[in-house]
């Protein structure tokens, strides 16, 4: 590294630390998710609105590389602790709502989606497959931000209640199905040639995982040698060794990060798991994850997108708001869920948030999508995002939520 590069490299980290800081912290004085403000300092870094010049000169590229590297490493840590807080236990118990909930908040803005790419892939051809591109719109539309709305019902007050863990348990499923959409297209988009062949290396990887790392890592947790720096050193490289493997195999690093964070043990680990998340997510939400939305930003033009790109974006919000909230509160209605908690219920599944921010970022580095396109899709994500707590506000006000608390208190007492 030149002294050039060291001088950027600091300066940009610590100009994205207090950009983020700043503007997730408006965001939060909005009703918003600290998200929307980091994102939207992603944006304004890039060229959308003081054009290339300024944007190279604060970010120059022989360091964007570097900066590409390190947001990386916070998305992978991000997957990570996305699948150690998904609990099981969430995907059992409520099969007959959470299950039609999330296949129908799937299914319709999947179909929305794919039939949408049908008309943009005449505008953005793919440098992929044509059947990659219409699955890839699919599945963006389809997501739904976990993480994100853990957050928003923790914020709200509605963590607790019963509305809020059925939320909770139909965005489990919805990121199962979304995400195992995404690595169909990943397969499809994968380069072509001799080393394609390494897909097929995907059984072995994931009988590994489960008959073989689990169970040692099952042990070494039961262990006295799981505590401090012995236990997030031997988890930070598990976490990085499975990333490492299924970037390798042709399956992009998030699905390992993910997977690694999801069978890690959780019977008489709470505490173990508790003082994880907390070491990694307090560094990755501080460093990390800022210099990915800054990344991220950088890649977004939307002085670039034109009137044709407007008459888009607008058919891109209208497929992901109608698909998302439409087929979440039909499949909430067919239950005989009451209107409003229905609404409630289909303004917490249309939240996508970082989660599609990761699928997006995927999505033009495999070439799926184009820069204005992308730009399109980043909006789309931002704005599904802001809608969720003036929605809520609406649908679900706040004499709701503290008459589901009581209700949920009281039946932990009988």
């Amino acid at each position: 590294m030149t002294t050039h590069q060291v001088v950027f490299l600091m300066l940009d980290i610590a100009v994205i630390i207090i950009a983020a800081r700043v503007l997730g912290a408006l965001a939060r004085r909005v009703g918003q998710p600290p998200v929307i403000g980091e994102v939207l300092a992603g944006i304004l870094a890039g060229p959308s609105l003081f054009g290339n010049s300024f944007s190279t000169a604060l970010f120059p590229t022989d360091v964007r590389p570097m900066l590409s590297a390190l947001g990386s490493i916070g998305v992978a840590m991000f997957m990570f602790v996305v699948g150690l807080e998904l609990e099981r236990k969430l995907l059992r118990g409520r099969s007959g709502i959470a299950s039609t909930v999330s296949v129908s908040s799937i299914i319709l803005p999947f179909a929305l989606g794919a039939t949408l790419a049908l008309t943009l892939t005449h505008h953005h051809p793919p440098s992929t497959s044509r059947l990659g591109f219409i699955l890839f719109i699919g599945a963006a539309m389809s997501v739904t931000a976990f993480p994100v709305l853990a957050r928003i019902l923790a914020d709200r007050g509605m963590l607790r209640t019963s509305l809020g863990g059925l939320a909770l348990t139909c965005a489990a499923i919805d990121d199962v199905l979304a995400w195992s959409l995404l690595a169909v297209v990943v397969v499809l988009s994968g380069n072509a040639g001799t080393e394609q062949w390494l897909i097929a290396l995907l059984p072995v990887y994931v009988a590994l995982m489960f008959w073989f790392v689990r169970p040692m890592l099952s042990r070494f947790f039961a262990s006295p040698a799981a505590k401090g720096t012995a236990l997030l050193s031997v988890v930070l490289a598990g976490v990085l060794l499975s990333g490492a493997m299924t970037e390798w195999i042709g399956l992009h690093f998030l699905f390992g990060t993910f997977l690694f964070g999801a069978l890690l043990p959780r019977e008489g680990t709470e505490r173990l798991r508790e003082e994880i998340i907390g070491r990694v997510s307090d560094f990755n939400t501080t460093l990390l994850l800022p210099i990915f939305f800054i990344v991220a930003g950088l890649k977004v033009d939307l002085s670039a997108i034109g009137s044709a790109g407007v008459v888009e974006l607008i058919l891109v919000l209208l497929v992901a708001i109608t698909g998302k909230f439409g087929g979440a509160f039909a499949g909430a209605r067919m239950h005989r869920l009451p209107v409003r908690e229905s609404a409630t219920l289909a303004t917490l599944m249309n939240t996508r948030g970082l989660t599609e921010l990761i699928i997006l970022s995927v999505g033009l580095q495999l070439g799926v999508l184009d820069q204005n396109l992308y730009s399109i899709m980043v909006v789309m994500a931002v704005v599904t995002t802001a809608m969720a707590g003036p929605l809520l506000s609406l649908f679900y006000p706040r004499h709701f939520v503290e008459r589901d608390q009581l209700q949920a208190t009281e039946a932990v007492a009988r």
